[in-house]
């Protein structure tokens, strides 16, 4: 009887340290990824700049300096490419001097050119855009931390949207905007952040504008 008891316990005892064993095991095989990618949201804000402002014979053109707002949500495709849709914000500091596209004629008069006639009111002065549209960043070469993990990339950016201008009483006419540029962006080790820079050279073909824009920005990935 004695010896069944202790054979039951030394049993016992060999089940407990296998379970135990298993479960160290398992808790030992939970990892977790330095760099959490999948779909992403992002935010950015910064500089955005025209040169050659749309403009119409007659209407002040210079350089008009503003801001930029951007939201985007998009999938990595592996470490090196992600594209995203954005919807785009900007706005532009002008003089009073500038008329947009409407054709005005006569030293400082606001005639419209077509009828001749002289309008009740014109718009003059600062503008600004509502852009969705479609983007990609393409990492080209990242660099390792001291972990032996690619936490630092630089890319390149390239991507279009239909824009819009406001008040459409200054610009009527819609615009494509196309840009390109390069991008600094460095992973951080919250896993799941990322932050970075956008520096664009941005092109509007149907108005022929020409700018640039310098965006900071920082990206929710993995959820």
């Amino acid at each position: 009887m004695m010896t069944r008891s202790l054979v039951s316990a030394v049993l016992l005892a060999s089940s407990l340290a296998v379970a135990q064993g298993k479960a160290l095991e398992d808790r030992k095989a939970i990892t977790y990824n330095e760099i959490e990618r999948g779909f992403f949201f992002g935010v950015s804000g910064g500089f955005w700049g025209t040169i050659n402002p749309p403009a119409a014979s007659g209407s002040a053109q210079y350089f008009a300096p503003g801001q930029a707002a951007l939201v985007e949500i998009g999938f990595d495709i592996g470490e090196r490419v992600s594209p995203a849709l954005f919807f785009l914000a900007t706005s532009n500091r002008m003089g009073s001097d500038y008329t947009g596209t409407v054709r005005t004629c006569g030293a400082g008069a606001a005639r419209d050119c077509t009828t001749g006639e002289m309008p009740q009111a014109v718009r003059s002065g600062d503008y600004g855009s509502i852009a969705p549209g479609v983007g990609a960043r393409i990492r080209i070469a990242g660099f390792k931390d001291s972990q032996d993990v690619l936490r630092t990339w630089f890319y390149a950016r390239v991507g279009g949207a239909f824009m819009l201008y406001q008040p459409n009483t200054l610009i009527s006419q819609p615009d494509v905007l196309l840009f390109a540029g390069p991008g600094l962006e460095y992973f951080t080790r919250l896993r799941h952040f990322s932050i970075g820079l956008d520096a664009n050279f941005n092109f509007m073909a149907l108005t022929q504008s020409v700018g640039f824009s310098v965006l900071p920005f920082v990206r929710y990935a993995g959820f």
